[in-house]
């Protein structure tokens, strides 16, 4: 059986190999992405994807014709994991 939960927080990310210039992606969600000086997008921040924006952001993944775009969910636990990992190599607190 699988358990209905809502979605944790979301993060988008532009493959920039893939992309070709399209800039589909800044016309559906330009919250999200950005486009540099050769025309090339990318996420804006660290690709993170506020609620109110998701829909915008999975148009904006269904509309890339280079399959460039990518959502991940991103997980607490893990980004949990990864500050106590860099602690125990001996970052300092």
């Amino acid at each position: 059986m699988t358990e209905d939960r809502a979605p944790g927080p979301l993060r988008v990310h532009v493959d920039r190999d893939k992309c070709q210039g399209h800039n589909r992606c800044y016309s559906l969600a330009p919250e999200l992405f950005d486009v540099d000086d050769m025309g090339e997008a990318s996420e804006r921040g660290d690709g993170a994807v506020p609620p109110e924006l998701v829909d915008k952001a999975r148009r904006a993944v269904a509309n890339c014709p280079e399959y460039a775009i990518s959502i991940t969910e991103v997980s607490e636990v893990s980004e949990v994991s990864e500050v106590t990992d860099s602690t125990e190599i001996g970052a300092t607190p």
